[in-house]
Formats: C-alpha cells, structure tokens, sequence
C-alpha cells in the first residue's frame, strides 16, 4: 500500500549507513541461506504454474499465504532479532520471515534470486488522516478495533483531501543501494526497485474519515455528496499516478509481487509489446481496486457508487484485479464492464457453487478462505481441509482457482496451525491437478 490513513507518512532521509561486523554477519549468514534457497530449481516450476493460472490456462490450484500475524509466529528465536543498526533490524526481519515462510508456510511460494532496494519516494498522502479511537484485546498485534470521528460532513470538507506531491529522494536510494550491496556482495545481487503494485481503494479511505454509517445513509440522502467525494479520491490517485509516470518510478510486477488482496502476478500476457524497459507504464502493470464496505450493498448501487468511478482507474493498466473481502458472487454482472479484468475475489461470504457459474472460467477465482479457523479455541485441522475442499468441489474443472490465506488476525500463538493449514492447502491443490 502507498499510503496509510492512520498516519502520515515521514521523508525519507539520506543519510550514510554504517554497521558493525556484528550486524554485516548476521545479515550475510542468513542472506547466504536465503541464496541457497533461491537456486533451487522448484521456483522456476511454481512461476510457471502462476502464470498458467493467471494466464487462464490453470493446472492446478495455487495456494500462498500473507498478511501473518508475525507477534505470535516466533519459534526456537527464528524470528528473534540479533543486529542493533535500526536499517540492519529493518533487513534482518525481512530476510528472517522470508526463510520462515519458506521451511514452515511455503504453499507455492517463490523466492527471488535478488534482493530488492525500494526507491526511496514518498507521497505526501491525501492532506486527511484519520481521527480515531483505538480498542485492543493484544498489545503486540496491529490488529485493532477504531471508532472513526466523522470529518467528511459537506462538500466543503471534500476540501481537506488534496491532491498528493511524490518525490524521490536519489541520493537516499543510492546510499541504501549501496549499504545493500557492500553487506551482500557475493551472495546476491541487488536491484533498485520503484513502485509495483498499487493498493488503488477510495472506499476504504473514504469511510475512515466519513464514518461507516453516516457513508451508508448518504448513498441514499446525499448522493451528489458522495459522487463528489469519490471523483475526487479518483482524481487524488490518478494525479499521484501520472507523478510516478512522469518520474519514472514505476516497476514490473508480473512477477512474485502480490496483486490485489490475492497471488502473484505471473502472466505472459505482461509487459506487453508496448514496452520500454527503461520507462515501465501502467499499461504494463496489474491494477486492481475493491469497495469492501459494500458489502451488503446491492448490485446497481456498488456500480454507481464505486465501480464506474474506478473504471477511470483500472482502464490504465494492463490487467486488473477486482475486491477484497466484500462478496462478489452476486455482482459478476457488473464486474464484465471491467475490460481488462482478469481476477475476482471470492470472500469467505461467497457461495461457491455461485462463484462457479457467475464467474466460470473467464477470470481466476482469488478464493479467501475464512482465517477464524486459525483463531478457535481448539485448532481443527478436519474442519480446515473440508471447508477447502468444499469450495474445490464446486468449482472443479470448471474455474482458475488460488487460495489465498491472509487477514490472519490471530493463530492463538499456535504458528504450527498454520503450518498445518499450508500443508492441507497443497494437499488439496494436488489433489485436484488436472
């Protein structure tokens, strides 16, 4: 995501990186182990079964895993933190979640052969942040309950949201890059990398400042008012978007990037023959966007109020992804106005013999199945491979399917639930290879 609504977000600063052997050690040791694994043979076969996937030519399901809970995951210190620079803790957490995906979680994961060096840019975000109060049941999770206090009243609030200045601070990347590369020299390149996938989604910022409800009811009282404010979250992003254009800070990501709220973006389809490798466009890219507080809201009116206004959006890119958690087996219909639509969420509130004849075999079905199975009191594995194999079942033979596990909120502290559930996954995927 480029942005988020909780906070703004700060400049990035150039400055010199200089650690202690210590640190250089700890993060050449397990970037030694992360080489290691990147050679292997099997990540060349997992990409090729993503791109067949996403290429609608699917030979299997495709299972991958994200947004872990990593306060509860740490096992026998593998995710214990040794290096003292705060850069080399920033890198070694990084590289020491990789490796722990990759030995206890991996589904068909794919791990690259280089290490990537983010550009240094920053957005100055839209002018509004949320003003919220925060409840937790766990101090050390990020996963949290907000009441929102409303800030979006009239059209004179639509004021507070500006449109975003991105800039790139060259001389910040060049110290990292190089910092990268005096520490991993020898095991693994190091690439520069800009921006890839962009989380594009007006509905989730909006609500945050409008408030759940009061957005809700003025989709039927104040109509104009929401029109308005959604255009211009459009035009925030779409300006944003042409800087990054315009200042060459976009990157690939048919690749092992993730797309939308679902899998990699493999396919053969992108870049594309427009393609200058030197200037990567949108047309070369995924997009996607979502209304996930749509959920209960009917067909005609997710379209009007939220997917005709993306449409601006997603005709820039080159393939797109649709939805997050709302459901969408009852909104297919309108989803076919998306031209270059390719994936389609399917949330856990989706009904999979729906899902299979609304959306057949014309997009890849990002299938979510529900993580509160990791967050019972008793962990049931049973229960787990037959609610997967439940929703394979109905769409067998008929559909692209990926399973996605993420918004895992909790494993109660129990991170070989998950392992478990990975293993189920592949178990079922195989399964039903055709």
């Amino acid at each position: 995501m480029l942005h988020d609504p909780s906070h703004r977000t700060p400049m990035p600063v150039a400055e010199e990186i200089r650690l202690s052997q210590s640190d250089t050690d700890i993060l050449r040791r397990l970037a030694s182990e992360l080489a290691e694994i990147a050679a292997m043979p099997v990540h060349a076969g997992k990409a090729r079964l993503w791109q067949r996937l996403n290429d609608l030519d699917a030979e299997r399901p495709m299972v991958w895993i994200n947004e872990i809970p990593w306060h509860e995951m740490n096992v026998d210190d593998e995710l214990t933190l040794e290096a003292e620079h705060p850069w080399a803790r920033e890198q070694e957490a990084e590289l020491r979640r990789t490796l722990y995906q990759w030995r206890h979680l991996p589904g068909d994961m794919v791990v690259s052969d280089f290490l990537a060096c983010p550009l240094a840019i920053h957005s100055t975000d839209f002018g509004i942040i949320e003003d919220v109060e925060v409840a937790k049941t766990d101090e050390a999770s990020d996963v949290v309950s907000r009441t929102f206090h409303v800030q979006i009243h009239d059209f004179g609030d639509l004021d507070k949201i500006q449109m975003p200045t991105v800039t790139h601070n060259k001389q910040a990347t060049e110290l990292r890059y190089q910092a990268m590369c005096g520490v991993y020299g020898g095991i693994l390149p190091v690439r520069k990398m800009g921006q890839t996938h962009i989380w594009f989604t007006p509905w989730d910022y909006l609500i945050r400042w409008w408030g759940v409800a009061e957005a809700m009811m003025d989709l039927i009282e104040r109509p104009a008012l929401v029109h308005a404010a959604v255009d211009r979250m459009v035009d925030a992003w779409m300006a944003e978007l042409d800087q990054f254009v315009e200042l060459n800070l976009l990157a690939l990501d048919c690749n092992n990037t993730r797309i939308g709220s679902g899998g990699y973006g493999y396919t053969d389809e992108l870049p594309g023959t427009d393609h200058d490798p030197a200037r990567v466009k949108p047309i070369n890219m995924w997009g996607c966007s979502n209304a996930q507080i749509f959920s209960e809201v009917s067909p005609e009116m997710h379209w009007e109020f939220a997917l005709e206004h993306d449409l601006r959006w997603l005709e820039r890119w080159g393939l797109t992804y649709y939805g997050c958690c709302e459901p969408l087996d009852r909104k297919v219909a309108i989803l076919q106005s998306v031209p270059n639509l390719r994936k389609i969420s399917a949330s856990p509130w989706c009904d999979p013999a729906r899902v299979a004849t609304e959306m057949g075999t014309d997009y890849v079905i990002s299938h979510k199945p529900s993580p509160a199975i990791l967050a019972e009191d008793a962990w049931r594995p049973e229960q787990a491979r037959a609610d997967l194999r439940a929703f394979l079942d109905a769409t067998e033979g008929q559909c692209h399917v990926e399973l996605i596990m993420k918004d895992i909120s909790t494993v109660r502290y129990q991170p070989q639930r998950l392992w478990e559930w990975a293993a189920i996954a592949m178990e079922e995927a195989e399964a039903f290879a055709r």
